[in-house]
């Protein structure tokens, strides 16, 4: 028919333009598709069949748990850190407490028995004798402690420390006592009251000024035992390497103690010059009282 409009170029009425099956004209599912309102992901598809990906936050539950087994961990640390200090602490109270039971029983010789030891010396090579002898005194000490610590067993290294600390400390007293008697120095009181003076002196590592009795401690008081435990400590960090196995300790030791004990009476003796009294201008002092129980000195070469 003239006129009439062809076919293909007639327009479909709104809402009917799509009547084809719901599944599509291939057979395609609308879920296959995907959403009219979302955009393809450029991303790679997930794997359905693979684990979930895990959550970038934890849950509540597991954040508790850990903080309590943190918390619980910090908590043991310290109370471990503690015992170990107490029992540190114990322990050097107890070697401070074991210097001073022995610092009354060492055996001390007055300016007389040493003028009649060594005839003909004057004060700085009595002196010097003296500190020779105790620092191989000391020595001998350090060899033997380092000897017996050839094979290294932990349990006994703290015994075997006290040990070499109170053997030494003893033979260092003695020398603090005898210097004191060889520059005219001697402390005013009687046994007590001298112990506790050289008592101070070694802990302080310094001289005793006898014109000014408030310098020392003449009483075994808190603080005479705080500054010996200090000393005592220092001495033993000194005296690890005396430990080491296969007879390297005794001759680290050896070596060890020997200048140990020379640094210490270099100390003494450079304040004790700055106050000493010849020996002709001193006055006559009594002789010096034996203890009741000598202690025998490891390690000192036998007096002439």
């Amino acid at each position: 028919m003239s006129g009439s409009t062809p076919p293909r170029k007639r327009r479909f009425p709104l809402g009917k333009a799509d009547q084809g099956p719901l599944d599509g004209p291939h057979g395609a599912r609308d879920d296959e598709r995907g959403s009219p309102g979302a955009g393809a992901s450029l991303g790679p598809a997930e794997d359905r069949d693979g684990p979930p990906a895990p959550d970038r936050h934890p849950a509540p539950v597991a954040r508790r748990r850990a903080t309590v087994i943190r918390d619980k961990a910090r908590d043991l640390a310290r109370e471990g850190a503690r015992r170990g200090g107490s029992r540190a602490r114990a322990g050097l109270a107890h070697l401070a407490d074991r210097v001073i039971d022995i610092a009354p029983r060492i055996p001390v010789r007055d300016l007389a028995t040493l003028r009649r030891q060594f005839p003909g010396l004057g004060p700085e090579e009595l002196a010097d004798k003296l500190v020779k002898g105790a620092a191989a005194g000391t020595s001998t000490v350090g060899a033997g402690i380092g000897a017996a610590a050839m094979l290294p067993v932990p349990p006994a290294m703290p015994t075997e420390l006290a040990a070499e600390v109170t053997g030494v400390a003893a033979i260092e007293l003695k020398l603090i006592a005898e210097l004191h008697e060889v520059y005219g120095a001697r402390p005013p009181g009687g046994l007590k009251a001298r112990t506790a003076a050289y008592l101070s002196s070694w802990s302080g590592e310094r001289g005793i000024d006898v014109t000014k009795p408030s310098t020392y401690d003449t009483a075994l008081g808190g603080r005479m035992k705080r500054e010996l435990r200090q000393r005592i400590m220092k001495r033993m960090v000194r005296n690890l390497p005396n430990l080491a196995p296969f007879l390297v300790g005794a001759a680290v030791g050896a070596v060890v103690n020997r200048r140990e004990t020379r640094k210490l009476a270099d100390r003494i003796r450079a304040d004790l010059r700055r106050t000493r009294v010849p020996w002709d201008e001193l006055p006559e002092l009594p002789p010096l009282e034996k203890p009741e129980r000598p202690l025998e000195l490891p390690g000192l070469p036998e007096e002439p």
